[in-house]
This record gives structure tokens, sequence and C-alpha cells, in this order.
């Protein structure tokens, strides 16, 4: 169950563009640096871990080879292995491609190595992703909060339409789909030249998936995205991480045993306050500045994330921090 203590039900009913809010500071600039002058020495945590290689390379070989191996199965048997194997793999390789996307597999002084292995991670996701994925991310960090900027903020139009307990399992179904296409719209960018690497890459990948294995190892790995990224357990952490759970918390962490498949993505709040700390070190810098993290709300089950997401009528699209937001402007 989660650990939320003092929890204040909030109505968050969409409004006119006035502002609902109080701005504040962003929470995670002023907590690094007092954890900083208290603990210098979780600088030393800074820097990259390319042994993730080793990790992502099993998955992404395993799913080749489950490619192989379902070639004659039922399309029953496909789409539950796909949900409940290769979707989780998928999952896994995408959080991959969020942690290399902060250059920490090879460090800062060679992007071309995290790009192309992030590429790499791409491949049994079939979607060209990663390169696009780290652009708009960047932003997220960088204007977090920002309903104009920060791209992860669903638009006014997802928070109208998906309000109804049934409504919002339409939107986490589609969510993948809906998360890709919102950058493009929100913040519209100059496409790159690694943006089209990757696409080429992905598609020449594809070919080869479709003409040695044939159309059901790609629907097998297609549908696994999909399905692992939308209406799934794991899925939870895209609900858990800025939404507004306990009051005006805008980031919240997860401790629980799916950090151990996901490279440690539940540790959010960490990860925000130290963002170029690797995923396996990020547990140590809540051990260490334990009197910063242990007061904070966490969850522990993205399944009761997503069925307080789903049931609870002040959660949904519409509940994301804006602002940094803290409390609500009396009225």
């Amino acid at each position: 169950m989660e650990n939320f203590q003092n929890f204040n039900s909030l109505d968050l009913r969409v409004k006119s563009k006035e502002e609902d809010w109080l701005f504040t500071e962003e929470p995670h600039s002023s907590r690094r640096q007092q954890i900083l002058r208290k603990y210098p020495e979780i600088k030393k945590l800074m820097g990259y871990d390319p042994s993730i290689v080793y990790i992502v390379s099993a998955e992404v070989l395993i799913q080749v080879f489950m490619g192989w191996l379902i070639q004659d199965c039922s399309w029953g048997t496909i789409f539950l292995l796909a949900y409940c194997f290769g979707g989780v793999l998928n999952h896994s390789l995408g959080s991959a491609i969020h942690e290399i996307g902060h250059n920490l597999a090879f460090g800062h002084s060679r992007p071309w190595a995290n790009r192309f292995l992030s590429i790499w991670c791409n491949l049994p996701i079939v979607a060209p992703m990663a390169i696009s994925y780290r652009k708009y991310h960047a932003d997220h960090h960088r204007y977090l909060g920002e309903e104009n900027q920060d791209v992860d903020i669903p638009t006014r139009l997802e928070s109208f339409l998906f309000r109804h307990p049934i409504t919002k399992i339409i939107w986490l179904m589609f969510h993948p789909i809906i998360h890709a296409i919102r950058p493009f719209y929100k913040s519209p960018k100059p496409l790159t030249g690694w943006e089209i690497i990757n696409t080429i890459t992905q598609m020449g990948f594809n070919g080869l998936i479709l003409y040695f294995f044939g159309i059901k190892a790609l629907v097998y790995m297609l549908s696994g995205t999909l399905m692992a990224l939308g209406f799934h357990p794991l899925a939870g952490h895209f609900i858990s991480e800025h939404y507004l759970f306990n009051g005006g918390q805008a980031t919240h962490s997860y401790y629980g045993p799916l950090n151990f498949i996901l490279f440690n993505v539940g540790y959010h709040i960490e990860h925000h306050d130290f963002p170029y700390i690797p995923y396996n070190r990020l547990p140590e810098v809540r051990k260490i500045a334990a009197e910063f993290y242990d007061p904070l709300p966490y969850h522990t089950s993205w399944v009761k994330v997503l069925w307080d997401f789903i049931f609870d009528r002040n959660l949904g699209p519409h509940a994301r921090g804006v602002g940094y937001l803290k409390e609500k402007k009396e009225e």
C-alpha cells in the first residue's frame, strides 16, 4: 500500500486558462543544493556505468530469439506472450533508453556511443522512438511542470475527454500512442540526423524480422510494446511519477520489486534531484540523504496506482502538476 500521509483530496476539475495554482520554485533544484551542502560525497556517485550494455543486449537478443520461436504459435499465444513476457522486456528496454538518454551508459564525452546504444535498445520496440524521446525528455527535466514546455503533461483536450473510469481505461490503453504524438503537437522541434538514423535502422530491422520470421514475430514485438506501455502493471510508473496523489507534491518515488525490471525508474524523486547519477546508484542517494526522502509520500504498488487513477474522480489526465504547484489558490 502507498505510504501516503496527510493526503488532501483535491478538486482538480479543468477550468479556464486563469491560474488555479500558486507557482513556487522547482523543488528538485533546491533539494539538490541542500543535499550536496550536507553530503558532498554524493558527487562521487555521479558518472556513468557501461555495464548496462550487457543487460540490454541480452534483452534485445532474447526478443529476437522469441521472434524466431513463436513463428508457428497461435495468435492467442502470441498476444499472451507479448503481454506477459515480450512487453515486459520492451518496457525494460524503454526504461534503458531513458537511462541512456542521460548519457549514463558511456558518459557525456561519448554522446555518439550513447545514441547508438539507445538505437540498439529500440530495435525490439519496433517504433523508432529512442532519439526523439531523448530530445523531448530533456525538456521534461528542464521545464518540469511548465504546461507548454513539459510535453509529459497531458493536453487540455485529454484532461477534458478522459475523466470517467471507462474513458480513463481507454486513455491508458492508448497511452503509448498519445504519449508518442503529444510532443510533436505541443512543442514541435526540427528533425535531427540522429532521428533519421534511428528511423532507417529501425525500419531495416523490422524488414529483416518480417522477412526471416514472418508477420507474427513483428506483431509479437509491436503488440508487446503497445500493451506493456499502456494498460499494464509496469505502466503504473508513468502515473506514479508526477500525478498529484498527495496534495501538491508533483513528483513521487516508487519503492518496490518492479524497479529491478525498469532500471530503478521508481526512484524518481532521486532521479530528478540527481539526473546524472546512474540507476544502480540511486538507492545509495536515498540511503545517504535519508532525512530528505523518508518523510516524502511514496508508492509501493503500481497496480494500486492504476486502480486509484481509474476510480478516484480527483485523478486522471487532469491531475498533473503544473507550474511546480504547491497548493491551490485561495478564491
